[in-house]
């Protein structure tokens, strides 16, 4: 695993009136009237802005917002993250029209030890996504030391990502981000047994690198969702007008025998919740996986998969999930990812949840809180457990900045 440069490296004495670009994730939903809908984020950002401030850092807060494609978009300021962050704080959050530039440096040289500064979208430069070495320069002459803290972006090699601390060499993971590494890293580590993976959402796509990987490690993996469709297809199961990837079908078949050969537990849906229309349900019934009636689609998991899947995850001492197991943003087609969710919360052992869903279904749930780690980043947490190497990680290990000394 990644052994980090941390905020417990640093000489945090000698930040006192530096500047330090901290590197956020606040890509947050904003109502119509540009209002922050969910703090989450914003929240878990807090701890390492005010480690910072407390030593006297002058605290430059860095961020994307939505795809504005390298553009200025006022759908896309940063501006309302900053009114949300100063309740936060409790303290005075100034905001820079722009992310570079001479009137930003200014904004920067004005600023007094402790003091917090937000800066605009970087998306509304091009250079941000494209990692361009002159804006990554411009970034880096705004600052002393760099922190980042947005494992969100982690797995994105932008100039705010790699660029920036490639050119600074006091660098450091937020505790967000050292946490979010540490958490994950215990799924890849020797993680207590039984090891469980429950993965849900839509589609296999986009999670075929994460299940290879983590397959070897398992002892037991749950599936539901639309995802789960392709697999019990692929067993020969009629599904009516259920949604699935029929171009899957091999690779779901070559996933249950790799389990099989394992000795791995893999649980599918045993019963579905089907539904003649999603938007406007006139028959809504639960029907035996094997029993779709023609023109249904399965839209949730149905009370006999509840009961197997939780009495599974009772039995775990390690357990990943990411992905609901049905349409659970439109009731009554959330009960069963609800259902889980409560069973993840009573689960002993130690359980991490990834992905937008994913950490909304358990809030929803009221279970958030129960929950061992619930990771920040989505796309950042299934790369991670993929095995790949995170660019905004990577830049961080000691062994890349000794080799700079």
């Amino acid at each position: 695993m990644a052994d980090l440069w941390t905020l417990d490296d640093l000489d945090l004495e000698a930040l006192n009136g530096k500047r330090v670009f901290v590197r956020v994730d606040f890509n947050v939903p904003l109502s119509a009237d540009h209002k922050v809908l969910d703090a989450t984020r914003l929240e878990e950002a807090v701890p390492t802005i005010r480690e910072l401030t407390a030593a006297g850092a002058r605290v430059i807060l860095a961020s994307h917002l939505g795809r504005p494609k390298g553009k200025r978009d006022p759908r896309y300021t940063l501006h309302p993250v900053a009114d949300a962050l100063v309740p936060l704080l409790d303290q005075a959050v100034r905001f820079a029209n722009d992310c570079v530039g001479p009137e930003v440096e200014g904004l920067i040289a004005d600023m007094d030890p402790g003091e917090v500064m937000l800066l605009e979208n970087l998306r509304f430069h091009a250079g941000e996504e494209k990692n361009e070495p002159s804006f990554a320069a411009q970034l880096a002459a705004l600052a002393d030391a760099y922190v980042d803290d947005a494992f969100g972006s982690a797995h994105r090699a932008h100039a705010s990502v790699t660029g920036v601390p490639e050119r600074l060499s006091v660098k450091a993971a937020g505790r967000l981000l050292a946490r979010e590494v540490e958490a994950l890293g215990k799924l890849l580590g020797e993680p207590a047994r039984p090891f469980a993976a429950l993965l849900g959402g839509a589609k296999i796509e986009g999670k075929i690198d994460t299940l290879e990987n983590l397959l070897p490690r398992l002892d037991l993996l749950l599936l539901g969702g639309g995802m789960a469709n392709t697999f019990l297809a692929a067993e020969g199961y009629e599904l009516g007008a259920s949604l699935f990837e029929p171009d899957r079908l091999d690779l779901a078949r070559e996933i249950l025998s790799r389990a099989k050969a394992k000795g791995t537990e893999v649980l599918l849906p045993r019963d579905l919740v089907v539904t003649d229309n999603l938007d406007s349900p006139g028959r809504i019934e639960t029907v035996p996986a094997a029993q779709v009636p023609a023109g249904m689609k399965a839209v949730d998991v149905g009370p006999e998969t509840w009961g197997a899947f939780a009495a599974a995850i009772g039995r775990a001492r390690t357990l990943f999930w990411n992905g609901p197991l049905g349409v659970f943003e439109k009731p009554p087609f959330d009960e069963g990812t609800r259902a889980v969710a409560q069973a993840l919360a009573a689960c002993p052992g130690f359980s991490v949840i990834g992905g937008g869903e994913t950490v909304a279904a358990a809030k929803a749930a009221g279970v958030a809180d129960k929950i061992g780690h619930v990771s920040t980043g989505g796309g950042a947490s299934l790369e991670f457990l993929a095995g790949r190497t995170l660019p905004g990680v990577a830049v961080l290990e000691k062994g890349a900045w000794e080799e700079e000394k």
